[in-house]
């Protein structure tokens, strides 16, 4: 997360004039933040353990401008306006204000004056499963702590957006998707460890691409069996005595008297920290063979163990192996219904995403609400701020 002033992002420029038109005030600060996939690693953060994301090039602009009251006023292309007063209840806000207003009100319980605000956001983030909420908390918090003509780091901003997601938006998330938001590099993907929230850069597998994979549909986390899949993570370390999953053996889960569902879910994620750990080698080696086979493996155990995958989602995943200069597909994010991703040659994309756009048609038992789409994506930067042009 970056508080200087960097190059525009192709939305700033629409953005800026969007909130010209409807304030009529002068742009006091820009910020953009990406929208992510994570390669490997899902349901291990708020086990403690290691995930395997990138920022992509597709984000959310925030244009804003102080106001001389204590309200936020919010219009966003896709979700229309809301308003509401900063100093009431963030969880009692009227809809998408709620991560906005979760983010004034975090960053004003750390010690920082806050103002009210004006703020146009401008999105291109595709679909679902790539983390479009973290962008907008992180876009929102660099925009607060901006006009407060305040610095927090990445990480501590992270740690905000997630505490948002926690407790006013009500998902009980790990901290993956604020902490790559934040922090990514261009090029690369993060190594995180969820325990410490050290990262380390990753390059992807020369001559690889990551294709997005949406199937159309969409979930609510919220409404899911999100929360349920962390409290069975949660019974299961408290049974092996362990702090968390991350401190879990095969041997250890095996010698315990369990519930089978919840042994289940633990194995996923005891095997899933491995993967993710031998996937980033296997980048580091340039190993393209073994970084696919632990994506297809990874997502089984997502299906069969943790059970978050869905008709949708699989029914991608197989199109998708077959495809030309496919070497690994998993579903990414939470589960249940979004999008997956691919690892393909990058000399046979156009092939490959001819070969989806021919192939797949969302499945009778999971019906999609928007038509599917391939995108092709590469490691961008993480949160920062956008240089004004006069």
């Amino acid at each position: 997360m970056n508080r200087n002033p960097q190059s525009a992002h192709p939305l700033g420029d629409r953005a800026v004039q969007l909130h010209h038109d409807r304030f009529a005030a002068p742009v006091d600060v820009v910020a953009v933040a990406p929208g992510r996939v994570n390669l490997i690693g899902d349901h291990t953060d708020y086990n403690a353990g290691f995930v395997l994301p990138m920022a992509i090039g597709h984000g959310t602009v925030i244009a804003a401008s102080r106001r001389t009251d204590r309200r936020l006023v919010a219009d966003s292309e896709r979700f229309g306006t809301v308003e509401t007063d900063l100093d009431s209840d963030a969880r009692r806000s009227p809809g998408w204000a709620r991560y906005l207003h979760g983010m004034d009100s975090t960053i004003a319980a750390s010690g920082v004056i806050t103002s009210g605000w004006n703020a146009t956001v401008v999105s291109d983030i595709p679909g679902s499963s790539l983390s479009s909420s973290a962008a907008l908390e992180m876009a929102a918090g660099l925009v607060i702590a901006t006009l407060a003509d305040h610095s927090i780091p990445p990480i501590e901003m992270a740690q905000m957006g997630q505490h948002v997601e926690n407790t006013i938006i009500g998902v009980p998330s790990g901290i993956m998707d604020q902490l790559i938001c934040a922090t990514g590099q261009a090029g690369h993907a993060s190594l995180i460890d969820c325990r410490d929230l050290s990262s380390r850069p990753v390059r992807l597998v020369e001559g690889a691409t990551v294709v997005i994979l949406d199937t159309g549909t969409r979930r609510g986390l919220v409404d899911s069996e999100y929360a349920a899949r962390r409290r069975a993570c949660e019974r299961v370390a408290d049974t092996l005595g362990v702090a968390a999953l991350r401190d879990a053996t095969l041997g250890l889960l095996g010698a315990a008297d369990l519930d089978p569902g919840d042994r289940a879910k633990a194995r996923h994620v005891i095997t899933e920290n491995q993967r993710t750990l031998d996937a980033a080698q296997a980048a580091a080696d340039n190993n393209i063979e073994l970084f696919g086979k632990l994506m297809h493996e990874s997502h089984a155990s997502l299906r069969d163990d943790f059970e978050v995958s869905g008709p949708a989602l699989d029914k991608i995943v197989d199109v998708a192996s077959s495809g030309p200069g496919c070497v690994g597909a998993r579903m990414t994010g939470g589960g249940f219904a979004g999008a997956a991703i691919a690892l393909v040659h990058t000399n046979m994309v156009d092939s490959f995403v001819a070969h989806m756009a021919s192939r797949y048609t969302p499945p009778a038992a999971q019906p999609a609400s928007d038509p599917p789409a391939f995108l092709p994506v590469s490691p961008a930067a993480g949160a920062r701020v956008l240089q004004l042009h006069a």
